[in-house]
C-alpha cells in the first residue's frame, strides 16, 4: 500500500487524495462549538478505509448515524482512536484491521456536507486531535500538475493550433 501503515479513509476523484471540505477547528474550550474532525469529500456508497492499523473498538449507530471507531495499535496510553461517520460497518468490534482495509461504506442521509462527505475524527482519551496529523507530509501534498506544454506536438510545426489557443469560450480566429 502506498502509505505503508497509513491511508486516506476515502479516495478522491480518479484515485487522488480526497478534497478536505472542512478542516479541523478545535473549540476554545471542551464544551464550546468547533469542528472536532475533518470532512472529506466522498459520495454515498464509497468504501471507507482504516487510516492506520488497529482494532475496531465500536461499530454501530450513534444518534441515528453509523459510526466505526478504530483504536490504533502502539499509540500509547490512552491509545489514539479514529472515528468514521456516517458509515455502514463492514467489520465487527474486536476485529484487527490494517491501514487501507475497508471498514465500511459511506452512508447517504442527512449530513452537514451538501454533496456528501466522510467525517473523520481522532481522539486520545477525551481530547480531540486533528486526524490529518496521522498522515505523513508527503500524503498531504497534492500531486504535480499534468498540464500540456504550450509548444510541442499539439499544432503544426510544434505551434499551438488557433482553436486551442482560443479556448472553448471564444470563437477561433478566421
Amino acid at each position: 500500500m502506498p502509505g505503508g501503515d497509513r491511508a486516506w479513509p476515502v479516495a478522491g476523484s480518479r484515485g487522488a487524495r480526497p478534497l478536505v471540505l472542512r478542516a479541523w477547528e478545535p473549540p476554545p474550550a471542551p464544551w464550546a462549538a468547533g469542528h472536532r474532525g475533518v470532512d472529506l469529500e466522498a459520495r454515498p456508497g464509497a468504501p471507507v478505509r482504516a487510516a492506520a492499523p488497529g482494532t475496531v473498538s465500536f461499530a454501530g449507530t450513534v444518534a441515528g448515524r453509523g459510526v466505526v471507531s478504530v483504536e490504533l495499535a502502539g499509540t500509547g496510553d490512552p491509545p489514539l482512536r479514529t472515528t468514521y461517520e456516517p458509515v455502514r460497518a463492514a467489520v465487527g468490534e474486536g476485529r484487527a484491521v490494517a491501514a487501507g482495509e475497508v471498514v465500511g461504506v459511506l452512508e447517504a442521509g442527512p449530513a452537514h456536507c451538501a454533496a456528501g462527505c466522510l467525517h473523520w475524527g481522532l481522539r486520545r482519551g477525551a481530547v480531540y486531535l486533528d486526524p490529518l496529523s496521522l498522515l505523513p507530509p508527503w500524503m498531504l501534498r497534492r500531486p504535480p500538475s499534468r498540464l500540456l506544454p504550450l509548444s510541442g506536438p499539439l499544432g503544426a510545426g510544434g505551434a499551438v493550433s488557433p482553436a486551442l489557443r482560443a479556448g472553448p469560450w471564444r470563437q477561433p480566429p478566421p
